[in-house]
């Protein structure tokens, strides 16, 4: 693995720390008002996708300079699966083996973290040379 790609992830990390607190938050103030979980979810990671866009656009993928619009559509449409991953992970947790809402929204938080770094770095920001990732 190249430093580029560990400093990248790091710097991510970071990012993804800010959209986690961000996400977290909304998820437990719209479960505290009694909403579903499967809606608080979706609110909190739509807002948190933009936070994440944003900080991972300033921080980490800097060098990758696309339209914002295509960016964020691409950042967006990525967000989707993780969305339903996320939804999926959540229904399982709370439904199925019955675990609280917050502790089941850590684990699909920390399952999804990956797949959305994976997108990012391969898929949204892929280098346009041809160099090992």
């Amino acid at each position: 693995m190249k430093k580029s790609n560990i400093k990248d992830f790091l710097l991510y990390l970071i990012v993804g720390a800010i959209a986690t607190i961000t996400e977290w938050v909304l998820f437990y103030l719209l479960d505290k008002c009694r909403i579903h979980y499967a809606i608080a979810t979706t609110a909190a990671y739509i807002l948190s996708t933009l936070v994440n866009w944003y900080m991972g656009r300033v921080l980490v993928f800097k060098e990758n300079r696309k339209s914002v619009i295509k960016e964020i559509l691409g950042v967006y449409t990525a967000s989707v699966v993780g969305l339903l991953l996320n939804l999926a992970i959540m229904w399982v947790a709370v439904d199925l083996f019955d675990m609280g809402e917050m502790l089941s929204k850590i684990i699909a938080t920390a399952i999804v973290f990956f797949y959305n770094f994976l997108v990012r770095k391969l898929l949204i920001y892929k280098p346009d040379n041809k160099e090992e990732i």
